[in-house]
Order: C-alpha cells, then structure tokens, then sequence
C-alpha cells in the first residue's frame, strides 16, 4: 500500500535563506539556522519557501542553497526545497537542480504575472512532477500567488504521480475540519493535508491536519515541536497552555508580515545580519523592541 511520504508530516520547518544585497547566500548562516532544527529533530526542513524567499534568488544560489542544506543536514532529516518560478521550463530546471542535489521532496507554488486557469496550473505541475521521481505537495499559497487552487483542481492534480501532498492557507472561518474532510473526500487516502498561517496551525493539526508548514519553526523549532506534539496528541489543554507564549509573536506577525519579523528575531538571535531582500524593508526600532520582547516568552 502507498504511504504518506514523511516529509510531508508532523512540523515542518521554514528558515529564512540569509542573504547579502546581491542575492548571494550566506550558507553559514543558512547552516546555522538549518543546525538549530536538526538538533530540535522536526519532522522535516522547508527550504526556499515563501520565509526563505525564494523569488528573490537565482537559479545558482538556489542551487548553492539546496548544496549547502544537504551538506548541513546530512540526511538526518527530510528536505523539500521550493522550486516555484515564472516559466514552467525554469521550474522543472529547479526540481531537477534540487533532485541531483541531494533533497528529498519538493514544494511548488504557481507563480505567475499573467494570471493562470486551472488549465495552465495543472500543465504547470504535471511538467514539473514528471521531471524527477521525488514526492512534491502543492503549495496553495494565493496571497502571494494571487492563485487559489480548487478543491477539485487539488483532487485532479493528487492523481498524478509524484503529487502527494498540499500546503493549503487557513481556511475562511476556521474551518478546518469541514476543510480537511471534503480534501479527504478528493484525494488518495495517502495524500497529506497540511496548512500553513502559523497562529491558527496548532487548530489545523487538532483538527486532523497532517502537517505544519511553519515559519516560526525555523527560528524556534522546540517549542514549536513541543506545540505540535501536543496537537496532534488531541491534548487540547497543553496546546492551549503552549500557544499562549507564542501569541504576541502572531501579532507581530499579522501585524508586519512573518518574513520581516523572523529578520529582525534572527538578527536579535545574533544567527545572522542579513536583512530582507530589496524592496522589502527591515522594521524601525519601535517594532524590534516588541519582537524582542516577544521571542523572550520563547524557550528554545
């Protein structure tokens, strides 16, 4: 019987990608951040992701990236790397790239400036999925996209080969088990179902939920094991009593944007000095103070 590939279960965790103004990668600071989360043995990495601002990169510090992760981690953990770009040649490059790498899964968003049908998403995904053998989750990701993916789209793409799992946003309305149970309904019953929107995550996992794609993990990855034991345990309680340090982070987060928050906690964390990438900003003084104190509340 097919399995749920363990990459796409449990937490999974988002680092940034540090990098200078000219879009080169500091691996050792990605080493570094990557070292926290093996020690903190997650269930996965999430490389190049939307925290690890893969947009911004090119295909050679991609590459350089994927190199450097592998290097670091050493197979101690699953490694999906993002692979998301314009141009769907461009993209089964990427997945090709990660593959001979060394990674064990990928992720792909439909990145577009024309806005695309179901159609040309679907011939989009069925290219790159078909360019290697590794698992690869969807990422619906529609603020950042602008494309939201049906649930009959997502059912349609679950049966190709290669395409085992989604990484869905928060539901409108918290809904996450109506969600998670029409998704069941239109997918194999391998085929894993996980959210990301980090402060309503732990609800997503008690509901049933087979993964968090998290940022904050990336930075934080014991507490936010910790937090996702416990949900998937059903422990109501203990979720609760853990996610109440983690609020005022969430604020922050829906406040300024989770990539500008983790910037600035990375740089307090002394991991790196690396700023976002241009044009995006680094926050004042007012908002860093608040960060700190919020990512005191934080025991890693």
């Amino acid at each position: 019987m097919p399995t749920t590939p363990p990459a796409f279960t449990g937490l999974s965790a988002f680092p940034l990608t540090p990098a200078d103004e000219a879009g080169r990668v500091d691996t050792d600071a990605l080493q570094r951040l990557l070292s926290r989360i093996v020690e903190a043995k997650t269930n996965s990495i999430g490389l190049l992701g939307s925290t690890g601002t893969y947009m911004y990169l090119s295909r050679e510090e991609r590459r350089r990236a994927v190199e450097a992760a592998v290097e670091c981690v050493g197979g101690r953990l699953p490694l999906i790397v993002g692979v998301g770009t314009l141009r769907t040649d461009d993209a089964v490059a990427l997945a090709r790239d990660a593959a001979a790498a060394g990674a064990q899964a990928l992720l792909l968003a439909p990145v577009s400036y024309t806005p695309l049908t179901e159609e040309e998403a679907f011939r989009h995904f069925e290219a790159v999925a078909a360019a290697t053998d590794l698992p690869l989750s969807i990422y619906n990701n529609p603020s950042t996209t602008h494309f939201s993916f049906s649930e009959a789209l997502i059912g349609r793409l679950a049966g190709l080969a290669n395409v085992s799992a989604v990484k869905m946003p928060l539901p409108k309305g918290g809904d996450f088990s109506g969600e998670i149970a029409r998704l069941r309904a239109a997918t194999p019953a391998d085929f894993a179902i996980g959210y990301s929107g980090d402060w309503e995550c732990p609800h997503a996992l008690l509901a049933g939920a087979d993964c968090w794609y998290s940022v904050v993990a990336g930075l934080f990855p014991k507490p936010s094991l910790a937090l996702t034991s416990a949900a998937i345990s059903g422990n109501v309680e203990e979720t609760t009593r853990l996610d109440t340090s983690f609020h005022p982070l969430w604020q922050l987060f829906k406040t300024h944007g989770s990539l500008r928050v983790v910037y600035a906690a990375a740089n307090l964390m002394g991991i790196t000095k690396a700023q976002p990438p241009r044009p995006v900003l680094p926050l004042g003084s007012e908002a860093v103070r608040d960060i700190e104190a919020a990512i005191a509340l934080l025991k890693d």
